[in-house]
Parts: C-alpha cells; sequence; structure tokens
C-alpha cells in the first residue's frame, strides 16, 4: 500500500478520460483488496467522511472503493433526514450505531457534518445548535481516535461553474434527474452562505488527530485517483499473507429427469 514509483500518468490539467482512469484505477483496486485483508487481519477499524457541495462527486468516489471490496466488510452509510424522535436525541447519537466494528470499513456519503453546513444554512438548526456542534465535533472525533479507529475526512472541492454545469446535466438526463432534490435547487440560492459555513466548519474541526484533507474534484475522475491515493498511502504498508484456496473434487448428483421436465427455460 506504498506510493508508486515514477511519474503519476494522472497529472495534467486536462479531463483525464475514461481508458486512462481506469488503467490507472485497476492497480489501486487491488490495493484497496489488499488493504481490506490487512484490516481484517489485524482487528482495524477505517472510517471515512466524505463530504463537499452537491454534485462534487461524492458518491462517485465512494463507489470507486467499494465497488470491488467484500459488501459484508465495506458499507456504505448515507442516512437520510433524521426521525422525530432522532431530532430528541444527542446529536451525534444516530452516527455511532454505524460506526465499524473490528475489520470493517464504513464510509460515510455525508455525515454528521450536515449540522455545520446544510442543516445551519437552510435553517434546520439554531444557531446554538451549530455552535454546540463545532464545540462538540473534535471532541467527538478525538474519543474515535483514541479508541483506535482510523478516521479520514475529505472534502470535495469544485468551482460555481463547474457545479452548475453538472446541476444542468442532472435535469437534463433522466436517469440522474433522482439527484435534483428541493434542497439542491434552493442551495443554488445560498453559494455564498455555503462557503461561510464551511469556512467555520474547516476552522473549528481541522484538528491534529482529525484533520480534513481538500481534494480538488473539478474533474471527478483525477479526484477519485488521487483521493484512493491519498488514503492508501496514509495506512501503515502491511502486507498480509493469504492461506492458499484448494478447490475438493468437484461433487456431481444428476438432476431428477422428471424435475427437469417441469421446468421452463427462459
Amino acid at each position: 500500500m506504498g506510493k508508486k514509483n515514477g511519474k503519476d500518468k494522472t497529472d495534467g490539467s486536462a479531463r483525464l478520460g475514461k481508458a486512462a482512469y481506469y488503467e490507472a484505477l485497476e492497480p489501486m483496486e487491488l490495493e484497496l483488496n489488499q488493504m481490506a485483508n490487512w484490516l481484517q487481519a489485524t482487528g482495524k477499524r477505517l472510517l471515512v467522511v466524505v463530504e463537499g457541495r452537491d454534485t462534487a462527486g461524492k458518491g462517485g468516489v465512494i463507489s470507486a472503493i467499494s465497488d470491488t471490496l467484500n459488501p459484508r466488510q465495506c458499507h456504505v452509510v448515507a442516512l437520510p433526514k433524521p426521525t422525530e424522535r432522532e431530532r430528541t436525541q444527542w446529536y451525534f447519537q444516530r452516527y455511532v450505531s454505524h460506526l465499524p466494528a473490528a475489520g470493517e470499513i464504513m464510509l460515510f456519503d455525508r455525515s454528521w457534518y450536515n449540522r455545520a453546513g446544510v442543516e445551519k444554512v437552510m435553517g434546520f438548526c439554531t444557531p446554538a445548535e451549530t455552535q454546540a456542534f463545532l464545540q462538540q465535533a473534535p471532541v467527538f472525533e478525538k474519543l474515535l481516535v483514541d479508541d483506535g479507529i482510523l478516521l479520514f475526512k475529505y472534502w470535495l472541492t469544485v468551482d460555481q461553474d463547474k457545479q452548475e454545469e453538472r446541476f444542468a446535466e442532472r435535469l437534463q438526463n433522466p436517469l440522474k434527474r433522482w439527484k435534483l432534490s428541493p434542497i439542491d435547487i434552493k442551495a443554488r440560492e445560498r453559494y455564498a452562505e455555503y462557503t461561510a459555513a464551511r469556512h467555520a466548519m474547516l476552522k473549528a474541526t481541522h484538528t491534529p488527530h482529525a484533520p480534513w484533507t481538500l481534494v480538488d474534484f473539478n474533474d471527478q475522475r483525477r479526484g477519485r485517483l488521487k483521493l484512493i491515493r491519498h488514503l492508501l498511502d496514509a495506512l501503515p504498508d502491511h502486507a498480509v499473507t493469504e492461506a492458499p484456496i484448494e478447490f475438493p473434487p468437484l461433487g456431481h448428483e444428476p438432476l431428477n429427469e422428471q424435475f427437469r421436465a417441469g421446468l421452463r427455460p427462459l
């Protein structure tokens, strides 16, 4: 899980093509599986928080990480809006049940940072609740790290013109239109407010024990590769020797002809 030698072929300003993207991603997928094996062998717990503006590419990079991993080990957490009961709980309470157990990977597609972003800007929480969150989040995250959880926080950056381009694409594409929520549409009018909220959040929660890593996602493919590379390089380089798998002799059992006669092949 170490850095590759030589020049990174994905460097550059031009948009990364699909073929070059998959060529660069393929060896990282092998490294991600090695990472997963290491987590299982050591019992370590990995928690990755992915945040960013609407259309930044959170779902895409989470899929790039998880697609080739065991879904029983790697879980994506994308919680809906809180229930009436959850609104009366300690704010972090509903996230605690989704923290990783030994050997697990939890990928948060948005997280408790909703309170510092959409909830603050859209008026879903009070200024006092926002301030309490900004004070408690670093404490909460220190408890996680002190308990041994490997915590990574990524903010995906995207320029406003690129965001508008992606909004327009979603509007025009019926297969992507479900991604446009009423909140997304209203958020376009409050771009500056979201920027101010992000600055306040980063200032209050960028800590030595749980720092933020900002990744340029104006080119989503290039951004995915950078984020995955950073994650892999930040983890210990521990190779795990896998036990060889040997298939036993194949058993044969003829299918009952009477049963076969009743089947209707497609």
